[in-house]
């Protein structure tokens, strides 16, 4: 099935809407359309929750990028830009366990220098050696001229499930 960028980006941000706190972007100024946010606390106590024994939290901010071609130069400066947006949002402290920052590029077509770029891409910080956790990168590609679907390593089940959001034809509604 072929998407046009907006459909795929509406497709997405339905299926997104259950997990995620979604906020539209409406400056004409960028491509990135929306950023989806996702938090999530546990916590283990005995008999009252005074009594716990530890507690995580964890948060996930995903931005669609909705660009007609992607380029090298396009991919650099809009990854150092959802990077640094996404680092102000991380809440670092004690129960801080992991946040993930991740860039979902729609677009028709890629140069392949970008999309390299993209597949090599690597960006990892622990704070306080990791006792206040640690912050992960993902970054995906999702073409829809012609349904190919790429990820950096650390983003191959953002691709998983943008896969099967988008191409899924098995029990799809539509």
């Amino acid at each position: 099935m072929h998407y046009t960028r907006e459909a795929a980006i509406e497709r997405l941000l339905r299926s997104f809407s259950s997990c995620y706190n979604i906020q539209l972007v409406e400056d004409d100024q960028t491509p990135i359309t929306a950023r989806c946010d996702f938090f999530e606390h546990s916590e283990k106590y005995v008999l009252s929750r005074k009594a716990e024994l530890w507690s995580a939290d964890n948060e996930e901010f995903l931005y669609l990028v909705n660009v007609p071609h992607l380029t090298l130069d396009l991919f650099e400066s809009l990854k150092n830009e959802i990077h640094e947006d996404g680092m102000g949002r991380i809440h670092v402290g004690p129960g801080h366990m992991a946040s993930y920052i991740t860039a979902v590029f729609i677009c028709d077509t890629c140069d392949e220098d970008a999309r390299k770029a993209l597949k090599k891409c690597r960006i990892y910080k622990s704070f306080h050696f990791s006792l206040h956790g640690w912050m992960n990168f993902h970054a995906a590609l999702v073409e829809v001229a012609d349904g190919k679907v790429t990820s950096n390593a650390s983003g191959h089940h953002v691709a998983k499930i943008l896969k099967k959001v988008l191409y899924d034809t098995r029990g799809k509604r539509s």
